[in-house]
């Protein structure tokens, strides 16, 4: 895969190539606890187009989704990771997926919620991470229970136990991890959505750039570089896209 000095031109404006990385999904990010040094498979991810464009990589990083988002949109950053949505859409060129992970609920073990479709009610308050994939999704589709937004997405259970509200929605591994420290929570059976990460560039890089990543991505899933990707960082329970 061959890059032209010109595409390369439209993803390092800054010189370099700036990737947005989003600490508030553990799944794709994390930070080493001595270091510092962020570290997953969107890490890897740009490590390796960054490799493929022949210029340095500068990791841009943050705690929440909606921040990262907002870098690439604004062009603070060349390329990001992030669940594709369509209000993100707006000003970003996504790729199809690299891995699918599942949206959950979790709810206490005493609550009389028994499945997805008793959560919209008007008397349920649904914890989410500001910003998430999963809070621009139940934005849309929950009609009757009231969003109450985290700061992050990993402080959407202690912001649920906090304020002692009904439900918290969140990556279904989050929600597990958080359920094993805490005694007395359970996740419903069934997912509420399939939260679709992809790798996006601001709309304003053209056409060939985004092509370029689509390409990549591709290229990325089909050579057995996410799986191994998510192998490596003892990832459990998200799974690589399929080919487009």
């Amino acid at each position: 895969m061959k890059i032209e000095p010109a595409i390369v031109s439209a993803f390092t404006g800054a010189g370099k190539l700036r990737a947005s990385i989003n600490l508030g999904n553990p799944i794709l990010a994390n930070k080493h606890a001595d270091t510092g040094e962020p570290f997953g498979v969107s890490i890897d991810l740009a490590r390796a187009f960054a490799k493929r464009l022949d210029v340095e990589l500068e990791l841009v990083v943050f705690d929440t989704a909606g921040q990262s988002v907002e870098a690439v949109s604004d062009e603070r950053a060349d390329i990001g990771f992030f669940a594709i949505d369509p209000k993100r859409g707006e000003k970003i060129e996504f790729t199809a997926p690299y891995v699918l992970i599942e949206g959950f609920y979790l709810v206490r073990d005493d609550s009389p919620i028994r499945t997805n479709a008793e959560v919209d009610r008007s008397h349920h308050r649904v914890a989410v991470g500001k910003g998430s994939a999963y809070d621009l999704f139940l934005t849309r589709e929950l009609k009757s229970a009231q969003i109450v937004r985290a700061p992050s997405s990993p402080t959407v259970v202690q912001t649920f136990l906090d304020q002692n509200l009904e439900v918290a929605a969140g990556v279904k591994q989050q929600l597990e991890a958080d359920a094993q420290r805490t005694p007395g929570l359970r996740l419903l059976d069934e997912r509420f959505m399939v939260i679709r990460q992809a790798m996006g560039t601001p709309k304003s890089r053209g056409r060939q750039a985004a092509e370029t990543l689509c390409a990549f991505v591709e290229e990325m899933k089909a050579s057995g570089f996410v799986a191994q990707a998510l192998s490596r960082h003892g990832i459990v329970g998200a799974s690589v896209a399929p080919a487009q």
